[in-house]
C-alpha cells in the first residue's frame, strides 16, 4: 500500500510533463533595435494568446515614424497582407506565424534612412456565444541602422579571456620545459660525476671491487 502514493505521484508528474511537451509555448520577446546597413531586419512583434483566445480574428497595423516626423502605415494583415506605398515597398516581407501570435515583419536591405520608431498594432476580436469583446496591444521598436557592426562587450570579454588563457598555458609550458631541462642537466651531470669517479679509481682498486667467484 505504501508504494500506491508514489506511483500516483509519478504519474501525475509524468502527465504533467507529456502536457508541457505537447501545448505550445509562447514567449513575448523583445526585438533587437539595431541594424547593419544592407542587411535584413526582422521587426519582432509577439503577442501571446490564451488556449481559449484562439479563435480570435486578429488584425496587424505595422506604422513608422521617421525622427521628428509622424507616424505612417507601412503593412497590414486582415486576412490577407497588403503593403502600403512608401520608402520600404517591394523591402517588407510578413514573418509571422499561422497562429497569430507572431505578427513580425522583416525589413530586407535596410538603409541609414529606416531609423526612427516601428510600432505594431494588433487587434484581436474574440468570438464567444454572448458577446464579442476586442482586446488591442502595441510594440514600439526604436531601430537604429548603422553602417557597420559593433563589438559586442561579451565577445570583448569572451576574446579578453582567451588571449589571458593563452598567455597562462604559454608561461606554465615554458615553466615545465624549464623543469624538466634542469632535471635532465642535473641527471646528465650525476651520471658524469659517477663515471669521473670510477675512472679516478686506480685499477687495482678496480680488480679488487670485483666480486669474488665461489668455486
Amino acid at each position: 500500500m505504501a508504494a500506491l502514493p508514489r506511483l500516483l505521484c509519478a504519474a501525475a508528474l509524468a502527465l504533467l510533463l507529456w502536457a508541457g511537451f505537447c501545448s505550445s509555448v509562447c514567449v513575448e520577446v523583445p526585438s533587437e533595435t539595431e541594424a547593419v546597413q544592407g542587411t535584413d531586419m526582422k521587426l519582432l512583434c509577439i503577442s501571446c494568446m490564451k488556449r481559449e483566445e484562439v479563435t480570435a480574428s486578429t488584425v496587424v497595423e505595422w506604422f513608422y515614424r521617421p525622427n521628428g516626423g509622424k507616424d505612417e502605415p507601412i503593412y497590414e494583415y486582415r486576412k490577407t497582407n497588403h503593403e502600403f506605398p512608401s520608402r520600404f515597398s517591394g523591402r517588407i516581407q510578413w514573418n509571422g506565424s499561422k497562429d497569430m501570435q507572431d505578427v513580425s515583419i522583416t525589413v530586407v536591405n535596410v538603409t541609414l534612412n529606416d531609423s526612427g520608431i516601428y510600432t505594431c498594432n494588433i487587434t484581436r476580436e474574440f468570438e464567444f456565444e454572448i458577446h464579442r469583446p476586442l482586446f488591442q496591444s502595441s510594440r514600439v521598436i526604436h531601430l537604429t541602422v548603422v553602417e557597420e557592426a559593433g563589438e559586442d562587450f561579451t565577445s570583448v570579454i569572451s576574446e579578453i579571456m582567451m588571449y589571458i588563457l593563452l598567455v597562462f598555458l604559454t608561461l606554465w609550458l615554458l615553466i615545465e620545459m624549464i623543469y624538466c631541462y634542469r632535471k635532465v642537466s642535473k641527471a646528465e651531470e650525476a651520471a658524469q660525476e659517477n663515471a669521473t669517479d670510477y675512472l679516478a679509481i686506480p685499477s687495482e682498486n678496480k680488480e679488487n671491487c670485483a666480486v669474488p667467484v665461489e668455486e
